[in-house]
Formats: structure tokens, C-alpha cells, sequence
């Protein structure tokens, strides 16, 4: 078994399961790559050099694959997928992604769109719900975020029947599954709103998941106990349904940062990656306090957490 390292960054997790015996993978979360914009919370003038240095970063610590729980791009414009597309270029290990809220089509899009087929072709393994196998696990990659015809105003999640029936079906066939999908479940939600509630008022209601009971019930039945989110840009963990959520940072904003996962035979270990340096974290932190009470508040939860990890430790 190749060699693996223990100081690869914080531990966020230990989790009892999945299992395996070896295996190691990457989740980059939210880059927001865009290249003609600049300015707000994610600093937009620094995403693509912040999703580089993750890239890059995981190039070196020999990964079985990388996932990303979604939002590629800044609102999916062409010229961004090919900027996502370049960076991939210098990966070794394989890539794959589910989209974002703000990789699907919109209404109000005055560009061309990916769609969420397209995108499945593109960065997946074709249709959603797919399933890849990634050393000792299934990786099953879920679209929340809507197609054309469905979210096409929203930015909230759900998970429609159709999609929930096909997703039954590739579990029932899945090994030692892990699921991929960008919106998150009511327990990190929950975090948020308490924070709302008790810290900072003036934040602003996210998008969330609609409907997660059926997801959950059937991420649960077809015996999934692990997922990975994205869409707050924050770490944080919850349970909902047996299902143990992990929501991972954004590279964009901080914490700047991706999560490095290891599956053993004792169970997963998961480490948070900064992709900044010290500077980097501070004027990231500074940066996005000062951009809006929301922006203010989701940075305060971010710190916390941090400040407390493990966030989870089933060992």
C-alpha cells in the first residue's frame, strides 16, 4: 500500500465508515472560476489562481481522484469552463463534478449555458445519478442544482423522482458508496440560521435543499453513510437520516482551502488543506467580513469551526 502521509493538514473528521484499504481522494469545493470579474466576498480576481494552487497542491499528495461538489465557474459562462478545462489540464488524477447553482441555466442568462446533461458528459460520468469507482469506493455523483426545465429560477436544491428513482437503483449496485452533490441537508442549514438568529440578523435567508427527506431516505437505504456538499462555503458537518453530511470550504474565499480524504481500515480520516498562505488567509478574512453581513456571518461560522476541529470524531 503507498505510503500516506499523517500531516496533511488538520483533522476535520474522523468517520467510522466507509472503509477500505487505502484509498485517497481530494474534494475542491465552490472555485467560482472566473476570469473578467473582480471584487465581492469570493475575490473573484483570485479564483482561478486559488483553484491553480489547489490543483496543484493535490497533484503532489498522489490522489486516487478528485471531486467537486460543484460551482465551477462564476455563473457558468464558456470562457470560464474553458479556464476550469486549462487548469484540469495539468491534473494527473481523474476529475469529476456535479454541478452547482451556479453552473446550471438561469433565466436571467444573457450567455450561452453548459447544460446539466452537458456538464455531466463534460466533468462526470454522463447522466445523473453516476457511478464511479474510486479505489475502494463507489463515488456516486448527485445533480441538486436543477436543469433547464426545473430550478430554472432558483438557486435551491432538490432532487426530482425521476432522478430519486435511478439514484435507488445505481446504490442498490454500488460498493462502499460515497455521494457527491452540491446543496446540503437541514442540519448544516440549521447552523446558519442559528447563527442568523443569535449572532448576526441582518444575514440574508440562503438557498437550500427542498424536499431532502426522499434524498436522504434514500441515500440511507442504499446503505450511503457518507456525503460531500458544497454551496455555504464553509466547513461544517450534520447528520440527517443517517447520513453523514461533510460540506466542504471554498477555494474562492476563506478559508481558501479543500478537504484531503483518507479511507483506511479503521474508518476515513479527513483533513482541511489550506491553499494560502498566512497573508492570504488574513486579507481573504478581512475581505470577506467587510463585504456584507451575510458575507460577515458565514466567515464567523468558518472561524468557529475551525477553531474547533475535529468538527466530528466517530473513532
Amino acid at each position: 500500500m503507498t505510503d500516506r502521509r499523517a500531516t496533511d493538514g488538520p483533522v476535520l473528521a474522523r468517520l467510522r465508515r466507509p472503509t477500505g484499504d487505502g484509498t485517497r481522494f481530494a474534494v475542491v469545493a465552490d472555485p467560482h472560476v472566473s476570469t473578467r470579474a473582480e471584487g465581492t466576498s469570493k475575490l473573484f480576481e483570485h479564483t482561478l489562481d486559488h483553484f491553480e494552487a489547489a490543483l496543484d497542491d493535490v497533484g503532489r499528495r498522489n490522489v486516487d481522484a478528485v471531486l467537486s461538489p460543484g460551482d465551477l465557474t462564476k455563473d457558468g459562462e464558456p470562457w470560464n469552463y474553458d479556464a476550469v478545462d486549462a487548469a484540469l489540464d495539468s491534473l494527473d488524477a481523474p476529475f469529476y463534478a456535479v454541478p452547482g447553482n451556479h453552473d446550471v441555466p438561469k433565466e436571467s442568462d444573457e450567455h450561452e449555458r453548459l447544460s446539466a446533461a452537458a456538464f455531466g458528459d463534460r466533468y462526470g460520468a454522463g447522466a445523473f445519478p453516476y457511478r464511479v469507482r474510486v479505489g475502494d469506493v463507489d463515488v456516486v455523483g448527485v445533480n441538486t442544482a436543477g436543469t433547464a426545465d426545473r430550478l430554472f429560477e432558483s438557486h435551491d436544491g432538490r432532487v426530482d423522482d425521476a432522478q430519486l428513482d435511478r439514484l435507488a437503483a445505481t446504490l442498490a449496485d454500488a460498493r462502499n458508496p460515497v455521494v457527491l452533490a452540491h446543496h446540503n441537508f437541514p442540519p448544516v442549514g440549521d447552523q446558519i440560521a442559528r447563527h442568523r438568529e443569535t449572532v448576526e440578523p441582518e444575514m440574508v435567508e440562503l438557498p437550500g435543499m427542498r424536499d431532502p427527506e426522499p434524498f436522504a431516505e434514500t441515500l440511507a437505504g442504499g446503505d450511503a453513510p457518507l456525503a460531500f456538499t458544497g454551496h455555504y462555503h464553509l466547513p461544517a458537518t450534520g447528520e440527517y437520516r443517517g447520513v453523514r453530511e461533510v460540506a466542504t470550504p471554498t477555494t474562492c474565499s476563506f478559508p481558501q482551502s479543500y478537504l484531503l480524504v483518507d479511507v483506511t481500515s479503521e474508518g476515513t480520516v479527513i483533513r482541511l488543506v489550506p491553499v494560502a498562505d498566512e497573508v492570504g488567509l488574513e486579507s481573504a478574512h478581512a475581505k470577506r467580513t467587510a463585504d456584507s453581513a451575510t458575507a460577515r456571518g458565514l466567515t464567523g461560522i468558518a472561524a468557529a469551526r475551525l477553531a474547533t476541529m475535529p468538527l466530528v470524531d466517530e473513532w
